[in-house]
């Protein structure tokens, strides 16, 4: 993977599940990684964790909050220089997910994290990328964002559909200014993010999906594609899975 040796990276929800994965594999490509999370120790474990030329950055983000977002990318930008590559990986979901159990609050949180954050976090780095005509960010969306189903639940499928929209919108909008956008729609996979689940996943249920060095593999070999190829959408599942 020498092409994407010395190649600027940022990746939210970076210590952790598919944000890691991702991390690990890119870092472990030459490219130079910052990864950003609301946990600077658990950011800094990970990173320490990684063998790897150039150290992993870490710096904390809370990509629900503005301030936290710019001071992110600010501080990106001081210590590596403007990202080449962005991997939206932040991510969360609840466990009343029913439109009967859940109350606003926490639909509110789970759109600002899921779909507000990507938005301000591409809005970072966008004007770079098409200023220099290259660039490539990367959604980390699920297939919920493709179809609605019960397991998700309400407000996880509409954030991770917003996401599907915003990434298709913006490769519209960018794909003549060589800055390409690639949705990825993973199935279930055994990160933290089950934890969340309505009833407890069992241990034999996590080693039978998808582990986030399989998204891992899959987000490398599209990164390391020259910058006249794009792939604008992509789904990995489990093998027994059925839905989508």
């Amino acid at each position: 993977m020498s092409q994407l040796a010395g190649k600027i990276v940022a990746i939210t929800g970076g210590g952790t599940g598919i944000g890691s994965g991702i991390a690990k594999v890119l870092a472990e490509a030459g490219c130079r990684v910052a990864i950003g999370g609301r946990r600077l120790e658990k950011l800094q474990a990970f990173a320490d964790s990684v063998n790897c030329d150039t150290p992993i950055h870490c710096h904390v983000l809370d990509v629900a909050q503005p301030d936290s977002v710019d001071a992110f990318f600010a501080d990106v930008k001081a210590t590596l220089g403007d990202p080449d590559i962005l991997v939206n990986s932040a991510g969360i979901n609840i466990q009343k997910r029913t439109m009967a159990e859940m109350i606003p609050d926490d639909f509110d949180r789970v759109m600002q994290i899921n779909a507000n954050g990507a938005y301000r976090c591409m809005h970072a780095v966008l004007p770079a990328m098409r200023e220099r005509r290259d660039g490539l960010v990367i959604n980390i969306s699920s297939v919920a964002g493709k179809r609605a189903i019960s397991l998700g639940g309400v407000v996880y499928c509409a954030s991770k559909f917003a996401m599907t929209a915003l990434g298709t919108a913006v490769s519209n909008e960018v794909r003549d200014e060589g800055v390409r956008i690639t949705n990825v729609y993973p199935g279930e996979v055994n990160t933290p993010i089950l934890d969340n689940r309505p009833a407890p996943v069992s241990q034999e249920h996590k080693d039978s999906i998808l582990q986030p060095e399989d998204i891992a593999s899959v987000i490398l070999s599209i990164c390391a594609l020259p910058p006249r190829a794009n792939v604008p959408e992509i789904v990995i599942k489990p093998t027994k899975q059925e839905w989508v």
